[in-house]
């Protein structure tokens, strides 16, 4: 089992930073990819960030893509999420989740653990 907590969300003016953690627990989580989703009230779940077991690919979505950066750590079985020139729909609850394998990274229903969530609000 892999127990993953966030952290580092919060309130936030426009065009402002934040940057999201998340620690893992239970076991090693340096074989799993790693990515960030977020979900909005009313919304769906959407794809983030991912990055590879190793660290040597990470990919985006359209929407964050340039404003977003993802890292790992494997040393310290975490992960990051350094968000800038936040947007008032940027709003939502912020996971991190693990999964095996780096195919349909975009698919929630691939990642086989999440973490509880992280509030992020952006003001206008």
């Amino acid at each position: 089992q892999v127990q993953l907590v966030e952290s580092g969300g919060g309130l936030v003016q426009a065009g402002g930073s934040l940057g999201l953690s998340c620690a893992a627990s239970g076991r090693t989580v340096n074989n799993y990819a790693l990515g960030w989703f977020r979900q909005a009230p009313g919304k769906e779940r959407e794809f983030l960030a991912a990055v590879s077991w190793s660290g040597g690919r990470t990919d985006y979505s359209d929407s964050v893509k340039g404003r977003f950066t993802i890292s790992r750590d494997n040393a310290k079985n975490a992960i990051k999420l350094q968000m800038n020139g936040l947007k008032p729909e940027d709003t939502a609850v912020y996971y991190c989740a693990a999964r095996i394998g780096y195919s349909n990274i975009y698919y929630s229903g691939d990642y086989r653990y999440w973490g509880q969530g992280t509030q992020v609000t952006v003001s206008s």
